[in-house]
């Protein structure tokens, strides 16, 4: 179980980000973080995993205390923690086999991975789960060389490769179209639930939210403004989080701008370095 006890998070520039956030999540519960641009989302899900430092407050991973570990004992908490990316944050120039197999570099360590010496059951474990997204023929392609949808199937099975207690999930479907953000969706809640992971999705498509996650939690200013059910998202409960609004129509969002066959976007920097750091995705 994850729990937030008090989190807060106040930017350099004076921005209170978050406010006194208390949340759980139970293992097995498929939970959509919903709200407004600079609600406090994506700071929430990056303060779980300490890419982001909060000022005060908690964060308890089945009874371990995350918050104030240091160094090593950071890396070795955030073996636990899985996270998919609304950029995909591969590295392109591997292959579909080499980015998913990254997931075990909090466990085999930079330069083994850099030489590729990966056990036999990383390997295998690797190919079971390519399969199950529907990517094993295309093992040895180039992350460059794949469509939007197929880069987040293969951020999936890299974030389950870790064999992670808790998933985060930052937009995975902002930018693809409708139709494969459905699959992507149902994807990550099936094998989440397979697995019995907590799981927390930071999502702007709210409609989608509610078609397929256990619980809704609506932020507002850094605030939790709603925790409930999909089927409780109300017209007034709608207007709470995001302000006044018409949501009587289901006007397109615009969300969605990139087909399942360009998936062009590139993730700036080097995602290995970053893993090898502690920070996986």
């Amino acid at each position: 179980m994850l729990e937030l006890k008090q989190l807060s998070k106040r930017y350099a520039t004076g921005d209170l980000a978050l406010n006194g956030v208390d949340l759980e999540v139970p293992a097995g519960q498929v939970l959509a973080l919903i709200g407004p641009s600079g609600a406090g989302k994506s700071t929430l899900i990056r303060c779980i995993n300490r890419l982001v430092e909060p000022i005060s407050g908690t964060v308890m991973l089945d009874g371990e205390k995350l918050s104030g570990l240091r160094g090593g004992k950071l890396r070795l908490a955030r073996r636990q923690i899985g996270m998919i990316f609304q950029s995909y944050a591969l590295v392109e120039r591997l292959s579909v086999m080499e980015n998913v197999l990254s997931g075990r570099l909090g466990y085999i360590g930079f330069w083994r991975s850099l030489l590729r010496k990966y056990d036999s059951a990383d390997i295998k474990q690797a190919c079971e789960l390519l399969d199950r997204v529907g990517l094993l023929s295309m093992l040895d392609k180039r992350g460059d060389a794949l469509s939007g949808g197929q880069k987040q199937r293969v951020g999936i099975a890299r974030a389950l490769m870790q064999q992670p207690k808790l998933l985060l999930v930052d937009e995975p479907t902002a930018s693809l179209d409708p139709k494969t953000s459905r699959q992507i969706m149902r994807l990550i809640v099936e094998l989440c639930r397979e697995q019995n992971l907590a799981v927390i999705i930071n999502i702007h498509d709210v409609a989608l939210a509610q078609q397929f996650v256990d619980r809704v939690v609506g932020l507002a200013a850094g605030e939790v403004v709603f925790d409930g059910r999909p089927d409780e998202l109300t017209e007034e409960t709608l207007t709470l989080i995001y302000g006044e609004e018409d949501w009587s129509t289901d006007a397109e969002d615009g969300e969605h701008g990139e087909d399942e066959e360009s998936g062009d976007e590139s993730e700036t920097g080097d995602p290995l370095n970053n893993i090898a750091k502690g920070a996986h995705p």
